[in-house]
């Protein structure tokens, strides 16, 4: 057996001894243990558990699997539905519309941010299991850029405390790529995959320029993973993987969460937290499922709703004790709210490219990720292939002004087409925040507002990234270009930080007014980098739960 096997197979890094979940996974046509779900542990709403977890995504997913191997009798509620692959998920882009969540919310600011499809999703799995599979890491400098560089702020804990984590799920979920050499040099448990048309007109533009290109990283298994097949290179990463190559937390650490006594209660939506006003500590939290409201018991309760939905539900859980919202004494929940920026650029080849047929991250740059002196803007940009599917592609085109006969012309070429995406790191401002709308949902309960506008730094940025693909792909031959503005990727709201005047966290996520309540989603980001924020909120997540185990015992 290979050193390669052996990475796939679990035993050269101790995979399956910590995270049995793709040997959980039955063999054969199916892609779900249905007995697993079936026999799984199911609480009382009058059970006190050790921990009660509100979503079930990259963090809550992660907490959920790591606090059940622990011993801790532990549940993670999900707005959204327990997804069955076969039954629910189609290889059709309009189909797959329901893996968003897509409730109301009011949008403002002088650059409002569009919601739903690439920054929130809805069931367990959250928007993993519609995101792309890019999972790079941080890089150490995104810790402290106010130290480095005088903007964003800087986080309570450095790259040294998520090193190793990163590894552990680096080889969980898997990833696959070449040898990483940007910010903390290091590889990956799967080698690349193999490029397509896509990759290679991005690997010709970057050479032809001098710039790095690599392969990868991407949370899609290359070659068989326990019960897992290896990807089919079909294109419907975005749409929820059939096949189960790609990985998300649904078949990566809920099915090993089952198997050690935790629960999923999926259509649960929860609405408050409870807090005892005398000693300021939670005590469970309130909940609808099935039109019927119910209150479950907690001695610790993890938030892991995401950025707009954690600080919502904070808000929305004022009582005497915090007037203002939980855990907001200082104002700081529903802050700093970040987004990437995101834009898109094409490029029309003579040769077929067909950019859809391989993984949509498939080759990627971390040449501009680091502030440049040279510059008159701080921090920087990564740069990805993308593969936008024929209705996402309309858009774009549209968006430019072309209609009518001039857009199906457009779309008639569609296989002529390149695509290459930026994650433009746009920085943490105190306005940038959501806060309760007056408008309500049909539950009764207040909406979230997201209000976003950019600063002089994020525009230099985008305009900085869209002028490098554009180069990149005039280099490799296009014979046109055109770019598409966008935003991916909200982090912060409920950010960690030194003390409770600058955050709504400790080092250890656990809310500074509560000390009883955590939150583990991407919401306790300081700053965001350049780099997709999944595998740092699963990495931070499996980080918070050692602490908690190690200076906490289970009841």
């Amino acid at each position: 057996m290979g050193v390669l096997d052996l990475f796939r197979d679990g035993s050269a890094d101790g995979v399956r001894d910590r995270n049995a979940s793709a040997w959980l996974l039955p063999l054969g046509q199916d892609r779900v243990n249905h007995g697993l779900r079936a026999d799984a542990r199911r609480y009382d709403d009058t059970d006190e558990l050790d921990a009660v977890i509100v979503g079930c995504g990259a963090g809550g997913a992660t907490m959920l699997q790591r606090l059940a191997r622990a011993g801790w009798r532990v549940a993670a509620l999900d707005a959204g539905p327990f997804w069955d692959p076969d039954r629910d998920w189609v290889s059709d882009e309009a189909g797959s519309h329901g893996l968003y969540w897509t409730e109301p919310r009011v949008i403002a600011g002088e650059n409002p941010v569009p919601l739903g499809s690439n920054n929130s999703g809805r069931g367990v799995g959250g928007s993993m299991v519609h995101y792309a599979g890019y999972t790079p890491r941080f890089h150490p400098s995104d810790f402290s850029t106010y130290t480095n560089d005088g903007v964003g702020a800087d986080w309570p804990i450095s790259y040294d405390d998520l090193r190793s984590y990163y590894g552990l799920i680096e080889g969980e979920l898997p990833v696959a790529g070449q040898d990483w050499p940007w910010g903390d040099p290091h590889r990956y448990p799967h080698s690349p995959h193999p490029v397509g048309g896509n990759g290679e007109v991005f690997q010709r533009g970057a050479f032809a320029l001098g710039i790095t290109a690599k392969v990868g990283p991407v949370a899609i298994a290359n070659g068989r993973f326990g019960h897992r097949p290896h990807c089919i290179y079909r294109g419907f990463c975005l749409q929820g993987c059939k096949v189960n190559a790609k990985a998300s937390p649904l078949i990566t650490h809920v099915p090993d969460a089952l198997a050690h006594g935790a629960e999923v209660r999926p259509d649960s939506m929860v609405t408050h937290i409870e807090v005892d006003g005398r000693t300021r500590r939670a005590t469970g939290v309130h909940y609808i499922r099935d039109g019927i409201e119910h209150f479950q018991k907690a001695a610790h309760v993890v938030v892991a709703g995401y950025s707009i939905e954690t600080p919502r539900l904070l808000l929305n859980s004022a009582s005497n004790a915090f007037p203002n919202g939980l855990c907001n004494d200082y104002d700081q929940v529903g802050r700093y709210l970040m987004v990437q920026g995101a834009p898109q650029t094409g490029g029309r080849f003579d040769d077929e490219v067909r950019m859809y047929k391989a993984p949509p991250p498939e080759v990627s740059t971390e040449d501009f990720y680091e502030t440049d002196p040279s510059k008159p803007y701080k921090r920087g940009f990564s740069i990805q292939t993308v593969s936008p599917l024929p209705i996402t592609w309309a858009e774009h085109v549209a968006g430019q002004g072309h209609w009518g006969h001039d857009l199906r012309v457009y779309m008639r070429d569609y296989v002529h087409w390149s695509c290459l995406g930026a994650l433009c790191e746009l920085l943490p401002q105190p306005e940038n925040r959501v806060t309760l709308a007056e408008e309500k949902d049909r539950r009764g309960l207040p909406v979230a507002k997201f209000s976003y506008t950019m600063c002089d730094n994020d525009k230099q940025l985008i305009q900085a990234a869209r002028g490098v693909m554009e180069e990149i792909l005039k280099a490799a031959g296009a014979t046109e270009v055109m770019t598409f503005q966008r935003y991916a990727h909200l982090v912060g709201g409920a950010r960690m930080a030194a003390d409770e005047r600058h955050g709504v966290l400790d080092a250890d996520c656990r809310s500074f007014a509560v000390r009883n309540l955590l939150i583990t989603d991407g919401s306790v980001f300081p700053t965001q980098g350049s780099a997709n924020p999944a595998l740092t909120i699963m990495a931070n997540a499996a980080r918070v739960a050692d602490r908690l185990t190690t200076t906490t015992s289970p009841t």
